[in-house]
């Protein structure tokens, strides 16, 4: 069953459209306590998904929580970035307010480090973009890994990917990434494609959005029409999937997510499969489950928990 005590989470992420909505419901629903923003390469470059995690923030009035820059490329490989489908600024369509915040000094390993320690209690890093960030924060001090409660990544898929034939983008822009976390012992959720990819922002969603008549559901309402034209150019999606903020609802009520116990390795040597998510749901490999693996989700709840959330704001 949910707690009643609001889970402590870190949000490490790539605004990015959906990223957007997911830092929005982090930041509103009472059952989580959004100690810090992290933000990684991914959908824009660093600095531009840094800028626009900003402006979010300041869209809503969110004056209370760091938000670092963090790796700007992934640990080995090339970058990669996804301006057809998040635009040149990474979070295209309606015009968001200049930042006024300032971003936490020193690098987001730092931050991650800093609200680890600083916790009465371990914190759970929501993660909704490659797993640079968190890597690096496990390789720069291991010993932390006994304050997170867990890694919760929209990330990876059972099945087909968006990016390659096999791999979701999330993990194919840092495939070694993925693996080290996973190799890590800290107890890791996959939120992948299969599950997100049933929640759909179709045109009463939107319309719901437009009827809130505030300046932060306008602004949603407008940042899911441009994500609704990139996903039906690109993926021929008549409704763009919502994929982050899945991530976070995992937190928030277990139940509208369900998951299963898997064995989960990220596939970082193929040719053609690197970033893929290999997820034995059967047991074929005879090895010991090493994650929770999204397996479905309650749409309609997480719908109106999201909107709930934008609601909250003016």
């Amino acid at each position: 069953m949910p707690s009643d005590h609001p889970v402590p989470i870190v949000l490490d992420c790539d605004p990015g459209h959906d990223d957007a909505l997911a830092l929005l419901l982090a930041h509103a629903d009472p059952a989580v306590d959004l100690r810090a923003v992290t933000v990684v390469h991914g959908n824009q470059t660093v600095d531009k998904c840094l800028r626009n995690a900003l402006a979010v923030c300041t869209l809503a009035g969110i004056t209370d929580v760091p938000v670092a820059r963090g790796a700007d490329a992934p640990l080995t490989r090339p970058l990669r970035l996804a301006p057809d489908i998040h635009g040149e600024t990474g979070l295209d369509g309606p015009e968001l307010p200049e930042p006024v915040l300032d971003p936490a000094p020193g690098h987001a390993v730092d931050l991650l480090a800093r609200t680890l320690r600083d916790s009465d209690e371990p914190v759970t890093v929501v993660a909704t973009g490659a797993l640079t960030n968190v890597a690096l924060l496990l390789r720069a001090e291991p010993a932390l890994r006994e304050r997170m409660a867990g890694v919760v990544w929209m990330g990876g898929s059972t099945g087909r990917g968006n990016i390659t034939p096999y791999a979701e983008a999330n993990a194919a822009n840092d495939p070694e990434a993925a693996q080290e976390v996973l190799d890590s012992g800290v107890p890791f959720t996959m939120v992948g494609l299969d599950t997100t990819h049933q929640a759909l922002v179709t045109r009463d969603v939107v319309d719901r959005l437009e009827a809130m008549g505030t300046t932060v559901a306008r602004t949603c309402a407008g940042l899911m029409t441009f994500f609704a034209d990139t996903y039906r150019e690109a993926f021929g999606m008549p409704d763009p999937p919502l994929h982050d903020p899945v991530a976070v609802a995992r937190v928030l009520d277990p139940t509208l997510v369900p998951t299963v116990r898997a064995h989960l390795v990220v596939e970082t040597e193929g040719r053609w499969t690197a970033g893929a998510t290999v997820v034995d749901l059967d047991g074929y490999t005879g090895r010991a489950p090493n994650a929770d693996v999204a397996q479905g989700l309650d749409r309609d709840r997480f719908l109106d928990r999201l909107l709930a959330a934008v609601a909250s704001y003016r």
